[in-house]
């Protein structure tokens, strides 16, 4: 049963069903996890990448955060990618690849107004912060 690797953590690590090689410079897989999860209406699960894989191989979730919905009933599988230029990655079955999060989701109706309220920021988007 996935749970997270310390009491406390936000993180239930997903684990590989099978063994798998990802190619060096973007080699990408949807890796199955063997598990498949029932949410709460009003949840959502957040597959999120592992910092140690990221860091230590450049294996990546491709899609992160991937958005599982409370209505999904399939496997819950991960789309991971190499970014090594060299360096073929390898997953044997039972390694940990990602990470789940739950968490509380409003959901919304979207309205079509004629204009928006006024805010201090407005429309400053990218790098509007001032810091370069």
């Amino acid at each position: 049963m996935p749970e997270p690797a310390r009491e406390g953590d936000a993180g239930i690590d997903l684990r590989s069903r099978v063994d798998i090689v990802l190619q060096e410079g973007g080699g990408r897989a949807l890796v199955p996890t063997g598990i498949a999860i029932e949410l709460p209406p009003g949840c959502a699960g957040l597959v999120l990448p592992r910092s140690g894989l990221a860091l230590r191989h450049g294996v990546t979730c491709l899609n992160a955060p991937g958005l599982i919905d409370s209505g999904y009933r399939g496997e819950v599988s991960v789309i991971l990618v190499n970014t090594d230029p060299a360096v073929a990655f390898h997953i044997e079955r039972g390694d940990r690849i990602a990470q789940l999060v739950v968490v509380d989701v409003m959901t919304v109706r979207l309205v079509a107004v004629p204009a928006l309220t006024p805010s201090e920021r407005g429309e400053g988007g990218f790098g509007h912060s001032g810091r370069t």
